[in-house]
């Protein structure tokens, strides 16, 4: 059994913010536009929160023709007026009054990268694959079907993705195949913080597959709160939390006898970070990149992010104990991920020759687990 981790970065569509070379501009803007829904989603419009539209409204250009970065969609009713004389006003009084949204803009990733995305999961070869950033369920189909095929690989017999809370289109999924197969199905889109926010950017949904063999393991793919445009005290306590969620989850999962789990995803930080603690050294999960049969390759790091050094250890595949026991190899495939220049750190793809045909910033971390007997 074969189990991988991979952050794709959207398959074929992604934000425009997210390819600014400017990374806290681009955090601006996504959180303007995750601002700004907010307030446009409450039953009624205070004055204070029609000043902050009109502010957020200016940021995001949403008046002019093309605006660059998001786009104001508005499906019947009046939001906004503009008088022939004074400034832009907010017309809605509440969220009754119109029915619209903001939503940011995308453009197509580039095609090699795709290709090499495509490649990078084919010569994995896992048997289940966790899927992070990716834009839908019908994208993943799609990828698989279309980019796969191409490439010669046999396309995944089962995909699935619960649409998250991130209105970005970043969520995480699951596809299957060589014989195994989607059981039960768990979502934890609606778990809340103490502050009144949803714990968890996408989801943290629970996936039964059932092996070949009848053996049941438990799937938690995740993507925790990213440091993208900085590392706040929000949003370091926002990974604190989904953490100590994640953590309650698989107790959750062992108290009812489950013994075969698997935590994966981008954590968005490190070993020793302090938000990390509650799932990482206070559960009995055990992470692959501490079993003896794990390798790096030809790269010393132990890092699945950028240059692979030991400091971007960011993606994870926590094992419960009974798994852990079982693992006969391990590793990080690095063949998608720019290798650096000079000198090159590891062996990439013949079609990897400039940095944006990496197939991510992402390198993918794979499992490989002995039958039950």
């Amino acid at each position: 059994m074969k189990i991988a981790a991979f952050n794709v970065e959207n398959l074929f569509d992604r934000p425009r913010a997210f390819n600014l070379e400017d990374q806290a501009k681009g955090a601006e803007i996504t959180d303007a536009v995750a601002e700004i829904n907010v307030l446009i989603n409450k039953d009624e419009y205070s004055e204070a929160d029609k000043k902050r539209m009109l502010v957020l409204i200016k940021e995001l250009k949403l008046t002019s023709p093309n605006p660059p970065f998001a786009i104001f969609r508005k499906i019947r009713g009046s939001f906004w007026k503009q008088p022939k004389t004074g400034p832009m006003v907010i017309s809605a009084k509440g969220r009754a009054d119109w029915v619209g949204w903001v939503e940011l803009r995308t453009e197509p990733n580039n095609a090699v990268a795709v290709m090499n995305t495509g490649r990078v999961i084919k010569e994995a070869g896992a048997d289940i694959l966790a899927v992070i950033e990716a834009e839908d369920r019908v994208a993943l189909k799609q990828f698989s079907e279309q980019v796969l095929l191409k490439l010669g690989g046999d396309p995944y017999d089962e995909i699935m993705l619960i649409d998250g809370n991130d209105e970005r289109g970043i969520d995480v999924g699951l596809m299957v195949t060589n014989g195994y197969s989607v059981g039960l199905m768990r979502s934890h889109i609606a778990d809340m913080r103490e502050n009144g926010e949803r714990i968890y950017s996408r989801d943290c949904p629970e996936y039964q597959v059932i092996t070949p063999g009848g053996e049941t393991i438990w799937i938690l793919p995740n993507h925790f709160k990213s440091k993208f445009g900085g590392n706040d005290e929000n949003s370091i306590g926002k990974r604190r939390d989904q953490a100590k969620r994640t953590a309650e989850i698989y107790e959750g999962l062992r108290a009812e006898g489950h013994d075969g789990i698997v935590i994966l995803g981008d954590l968005n930080d490190t070993p020793d970070s302090e938000p990390l603690q509650r799932l990482l050294a206070e559960t009995d999960l055990r992470e692959v990149t501490d079993h003896p049969n794990f390798s790096t390759g030809e790269f010393a790091g132990k890092g699945t992010y950028g240059l692979g050094n030991d400091s971007n250890k960011i993606d994870y595949l926590l094992l419960s104990p009974k798994l852990f026991d079982r693992v006969t190899a391990a590793g990080i495939f690095r063949k998608g991920a720019w290798p650096g220049s000079r000198p090159k750190r590891w062996e990439v793809f013949p079609e990897l020759d400039k940095e944006i045909h990496a197939a991510s910033d992402h390198h993918l971390i794979w499992v490989e687990i002995s039958d039950q007997v």
